[in-house]
């Protein structure tokens, strides 16, 4: 049986990345170089960071406060707005290039994918060469740089990837876990969650080769059967997830964006998940379709197995109407979340699409409100497409206060 060979291969603070390479072609400075963020007008109010350059994370700036409190520790903080439009092209791309060596390409995020390799040793007989060779033509034709990981299976790669940014290529084989995971803390194992892990610190249990070698009765008193035989496992780097290769026609809309840092408060969450809602809608508007299912996912800090959740909900009538996604999405969020627990990755995916523009009739309906909003849709439609898409915005107070066309089942 064939050894699995997997890569992991994540952008280096990928909207910052991207943004400094659109900036650069228009004769624009790099924000990589100088203290920079990205994230919405520092006047307003529910503004936050989405991502920061390394300069900044020298004034201890974090991703997903608000930009009125970066902007107190670096005054003179470059701030540029994000282009959901643009990552996704650049996203597109970065994949496209990576399908080109590997035979089954994941992607898990807008950022982040895993390629399988096994059997191809004949192509690609030195692994580690062959990763360089992917970073230096991503950093040469894209102009952004990525880490790479390289592993026997998902697990160990995703955690290579994570060690020592950026531009970066690491392995993490199964006869160098004692050495360079088992050492770490024990928070920085995928799966283990922050509450997890402070669970696991009081009982004596600080690194990963702690918990690795923990009696197992221990953990399931501690965590639960579920988590602790799960946990166990992947402290001692098994895992037997397959590379999933998603087809591309497969029908539906779907973003999701992942943060270096925990996302803590409602506002920084509803404000991502109104960027993401604008961009999810506007695209699948641009296509001319409609959907009838609209979802949610979460994921904890660390990628935790207790908050990695979906919920979705079935409308009577299919949409496109960005204040109807918007409303059904933050009402699914909040059924989701907590609001304690600190969010790494939020995403939000529209299905059972259709071009048909069926409507329930409703004694309530206000046709006339409906055909306006519409209207006023389009126009921003055509100015995003000539603009961007974040040259104009459905605010929070808009759509919160919007009455929607939609009744839920």
């Amino acid at each position: 049986m064939l050894e699995r060979l997997i890569f992991h291969i994540d952008v280096n603070s990928a909207f910052l990345s991207w943004t400094s390479v659109k900036r650069l072609s228009e004769g624009k400075s790099d924000l990589r170089l100088i203290p920079a963020v990205i994230g919405g007008a520092p006047d307003r109010r529910t503004s936050v960071v989405l991502a920061k350059s390394l300069p900044a994370k020298k004034f201890n700036i974090h991703t997903g406060e608000p930009m009125s409190a970066a902007l107190k520790k670096c005054p003179s903080l470059v701030v540029a707005p994000p282009d959901f439009d643009y990552y996704h092209k650049s996203s597109h791309r970065f994949i496209n290039m990576i399908k080109e060596y590997a035979p089954v390409v994941e992607q898990v995020s807008i950022d982040e994918c895993f390629a399988d390799f096994t059997g191809t040793s004949y192509i690609y007989p030195d692994p580690l060469a062959q990763a360089d060779e992917i970073r230096e033509r991503v950093k040469k034709e894209l102009g952004f740089t990525v880490n790479v990981g390289l592993a026997h299976n998902k697990l160990l790669a995703k955690m290579a990837s994570d060690f020592e940014k950026p531009d970066k290529t690491h392995t993490l084989f199964e006869d160098e876990i004692e050495k360079k995971m088992w050492p770490l803390p024990v928070g920085d194992l995928l799966f283990v969650g922050r509450s997890s892990a402070l669970t696991l610190n009081s009982n004596g249990i600080h690194t990963i080769g702690d918990l690795a070698h923990a009696d197992i009765s221990v953990l399931k008193r501690l965590l639960g059967e579920k988590e602790a035989l799960s946990l166990k496992e992947f402290a001692s780097g098994k895992s037997d997830s397959p590379v999933l290769l998603h087809p591309e026609e497969s029908k539906g809309y779907s973003v999701m964006t992942t943060f270096e840092e925990d996302i803590v408060t409602p506002e920084s969450a509803y404000e991502v998940l109104l960027d993401l809602t604008n961009e999810v809608s506007y695209r699948m508007r641009f296509d001319g379709w409609r959907a009838r299912v609209v979802g949610v996912r979460i994921r904890s800090g660390n990628y935790s197995v207790r908050v990695n959740r979906t919920h979705q909900r079935t409308l009577d009538n299919a949409t496109d109407s960005t204040a109807v996604i918007f409303k059904n999405a933050k009402e699914l969020f909040d059924e989701l979340w907590d609001k304690k627990t600190g969010l790494r990755l939020i995403g939000i995916f529209l299905t059972n699409i259709t071009k048909e523009k069926n409507v329930q009739l409703s004694l309530f309906k206000d046709e006339k409100a409906d055909e306006k909003e519409e209207k006023a849709e389009e126009a921003m439609d055509m100015i995003r497409r000539k603009f961007g898409i974040d040259s104009i915005r459905l605010g929070a107070g808009k759509i919160s206060s919007r009455k929607s066309r939609e009744d839920m089942k």
